[in-house]
C-alpha cells in the first residue's frame, strides 16, 4: 500500500476517526482515487483509527476532502502534510519490538541479536510502506503461511505472488520458509526500490523479484499461475480483484487475503465464491481477519 513516486515529495492526508468511519472512508477513497498515483493505509492508533493517503498530485487534495466530508462529515478530522523522498525511505522500526508469527520473526537491525537459531528472521528498516509485521493483517498472513507450509509437504516447485508487497515482509517470509521464487509487486517505484534493498539485506535477492505494477494485469505477473498469492490490501480492491486473482491461481493454489475486519470478511468470501473458490481457513488477530481461499466445493 504505497504511492507512485513520480516526484521528490510525497503528499500525505491523515484522517483520524472511529473504526466504522475509518473503514467507510478507506473504501470510498479506494473507489475514488487513482491507484496509479495514490495509496491508502488503515490502522489503529491509540483510541482512534487512522486512514492515511499517500499521493503526488496536489489536485487530489480537494477530492480527498470531499470524499471524507461526504462519507463521515465532521467525524473525519483531516490533516495534510508533505514528506520528502529521503524521509520516506529512512523511516525505520526503531523503538518497535520484534514480532513473532510462528517461527517467523520480523525485526529491526537493533534487535538482530534476539533472533534464535531456530527462527526465521526478517529484518525490515523502512517502515512507512505498509507491512512491518506489527499489524494484525501482516501477522495473520505470516501465520497462515506457516500453516500452509506445514500442510503442503514439498513446496519445492511453488511459485508465489505478493500483490502490494510494500516493504516485502510476506515475500521474504515465503522465500525464506520455502526457498522458492517469489514475485512481489507494488504500484510505487520507491517502495519497489526499498523492497529490493530489503531483499538483499535478508539474503533472498536471488529468490525475490520485485516489479512496479498496478493491479495484476502486467505481463510479468500474468506469465504464469501461482501456487500461493498474498493480497494484504483493503476490502474494496479485494472485491474488485476477485476475478483476476482467481485466474492467476494454480489448480491447487491458495489465496491469502487480508486487510479486513470481521464484519467485512463475509462479503469478500462471497466475492471469491462467485469465482469458484471456497474458504479453507481464517485467522483473526486484533480484530483483523486473514482468509485462506482455495478452489473446490463448499
Amino acid at each position: 500500500m504505497t504511492a507512485t513516486a513520480a516526484h521528490s515529495e510525497t503528499l500525505i492526508a491523515r484522517i483520524s476517526t472511529d473504526r466504522a468511519a475509518a473503514h467507510r472512508i478507506a473504501d470510498a477513497l479506494a473507489d475514488s482515487l487513482d491507484p496509479e498515483t495514490s495509496a491508502i493505509s488503515l490502522f489503529e492508533s491509540g483510541p482512534s483509527w487512522v486512514v492515511e493517503v499517500a499521493y503526488h498530485d496536489a489536485a487530489a487534495r480537494s477530492l480527498i476532502t470531499s470524499v471524507v466530508t461526504d462519507t463521515a462529515g465532521a467525524a473525519g478530522d483531516i490533516t495534510f502534510s508533505t514528506i520528502g523522498t529521503r524521509d520516506w525511505v529512512a523511516a525505520s522500526l526503531e523503538g518497535l519490538k520484534p514480532v513473532r508469527a510462528g517461527r517467523i520473526v520480523v525485526h529491526g537491525a537493533h534487535d538482530r541479536a534476539q533472533i534464535r537459531s531456530n527462527e526465521i528472521g526478517i529484518e525490515i528498516e523502512a517502515a512507512l510502506a505498509f507491512g512491518t509485521g506489527h499489524h494484525g493483517t501482516t501477522r495473520g498472513c505470516l501465520l497462515a503461511l506457516e500453516t500452509l507450509r506445514k500442510a503442503a509437504g514439498s513446496t519445492r516447485r511453488w511459485h508465489v505472488l505478493d500483490v502490494g508487497t510494500g516493504t516485502g515482509v510476506l515475500a521474504f517470509a515465503a522465500a525464506k520458509l520455502m526457498r522458492v521464487h517469489v514475485l512481489g509487486s507494488d504500484i510505487d517505484p520507491l517502495a519497489v526500490a526499498v523492497a529490493r534493498e530489503n531483499a538483499r539485506l535478508n539474503g533472498v535477492g536471488s529468490l525475490v523479484e520485485m516489479v512496479t505494477a498496478a493491479g495484476v494485469d502486467a505481463t510479468v505477473i500474468r506469465r504464469r499461475r501461482y501456487d500461493l498469492i498474498f493480497a494484504n490490501i483493503l476490502e474494496a480492491p479485494l472485491r474488485r480483484m476477485s476475478a483476476p486473482l482467481t485466474r492467476l491461481l494454480a489448480r491447487r493454489g491458495r489465496l491469502i487475503l487480508s486487510g479486513l475486519l470481521a464484519a467485512q470478511a463475509p462479503g469478500v468470501i462471497a466475492a471469491y465464491r462467485r469465482q469458484g473458490l471456497v474458504l479453507q481457513s481464517k485467522v483473526t488477530l486484533d480484530g483483523w481477519v486473514t482468509l485462506v481461499m482455495r478452489r473446490g466445493r463448499a
